[in-house]
């Protein structure tokens, strides 16, 4: 190790390290308490599920979750899976994007800045962005009804720059009909 690396380099990730490993507990702590209001409990199974979705800053599905518990990370049932990806929805700590069809991806939303999504009809491609001028236009447009926004969501559905390239632009419009209300 280099003096460089002492000041800053190999051991500056110790502090993020540990600040995740207390977002998490935190995470975890509410998450336990979300489910015991249901009757349930933190089931071991449920915990590496939720430790599995927190550690990933990518888009996934259920079967993506399933398929790394299946390859040797334990006794994790695909049932379990989605029983425990749907408890975290609804107690708001995943957020879910709808594919059209029976397509979901997932996306845990610990510490993340509100983005929307392009979501490509072809290969499931999700693109994630930040547009300040749609922001403004959609408080523009509360304020001109007279409402106020709790919060929002918008998927543009469309087909990506790989599937363009490939011609893939056949069957788009039938898959994208559901995301029109944004």
């Amino acid at each position: 190790m280099t003096a460089a690396d002492d000041a800053g380099g190999f051991h500056a990730h110790l502090p993020l390290r540990r600040a995740a490993a207390a977002a998490f507990e935190r995470v975890a702590r509410e998450f336990e308490k979300f489910i015991r209001g249901k009757g349930l409990k933190l089931t071991s199974q449920r915990r590496r599920i939720l430790k599995r979705v927190f550690a990933t800053h990518r888009h996934f599905t259920a079967e993506e979750i399933h398929e790394i518990f299946r390859r040797g990370q334990g006794d994790v049932s695909r049932a379990t899976v989605y029983r425990t990806l749907s408890l975290l929805v609804e107690g708001g700590f995943l957020d879910m994007l709808e594919l059209g069809g029976d397509t979901k991806r997932y996306e845990h939303i610990l510490g993340r800045e509100h983005h929307d999504h392009l979501m490509c009809a072809r290969c499931g491609t999700v693109v994630e962005f930040q547009e300040p001028r749609i922001e403004a236009l959609q408080e523009e447009v509360a304020a001109r009804h007279g409402f106020r926004i709790a919060s929002h969501s918008l998927r543009i559905f469309g087909t990506c720059r790989k599937c363009l390239a490939a011609g893939a632009t056949e069957g788009v419009g039938a898959a994208g009909a559901g995301g029109a209300g944004g």
